[in-house]
């Protein structure tokens, strides 16, 4: 049997859509629903107003890359993320974020998706993000926040309190309702 060739960043470049590249394949993501990419803009919204006042760092949106060097994985494409080094223009960002937002979707549950989610976030520590956050609008926890000094032991936000990343983005808040639409009439 023929040995298949390991896909590249410069593959995942030429890739369209959103995706990450993992264990030498390029891992297509599909759309999300409404929930999740209305968290997400609330997410990156309040995210770029912090870095604005702050200028420390960048507010990251939805289905951009990150370049990283793990031996099983050589990007990210969070949902939203804080980064703190240099732009890049129009190539993937390099190195980790130090805060990176996961916001589940319809596929992001049961037993084989758990697994994912925390071999994702341990390759996130590992790459040097400081916090992962794993929101899930059909839960109770909303947002459980992982530290790369603490990663077994997250951090519980629900409706009515205040989420922070610290350590990676000092002083940042969002109320975890803001994650939630509004009722329109």
């Amino acid at each position: 049997m023929p040995k298949v060739r390991e896909a590249t960043l410069d593959d995942l470049m030429k890739e369209p859509g959103k995706a990450e590249l993992v264990n030498g394949e390029i891992i297509r993501m599909p759309p999300t629903g409404f929930l999740p990419g209305f968290a997400t803009m609330e997410i990156v919204t309040s995210l770029r107003e912090y870095a604005r006042k702050m200028r420390n760092g960048y507010a990251v949106g939805d289905n951009v890359g990150f370049a990283v060097d793990l031996p099983k994985r050589k990007s990210f494409s969070p949902d939203a993320a804080y980064y703190v080094g240099p732009h890049s223009g129009m190539k993937f960002l390099e190195g980790a974020p130090v805060f990176a937002v996961e916001v589940r979707s319809d596929g992001d549950y049961g037993k084989r998706a758990e697994k994912e989610i925390a071999q994702k976030r341990a390759d996130y520590f590992a790459a040097g993000t400081l916090v992962v956050w794993d929101v899930d609008l059909l839960g109770v926890d909303v947002v459980r926040v992982y530290r790369a000094s603490e990663p077994q032991t997250p951090t519980i936000y629900r409706r009515g309190d205040l989420a922070e990343a610290e350590p990676a983005v000092p002083g940042w808040k969002i109320a975890v309702e803001e994650l939630f639409p509004y009722h329109v009439q």
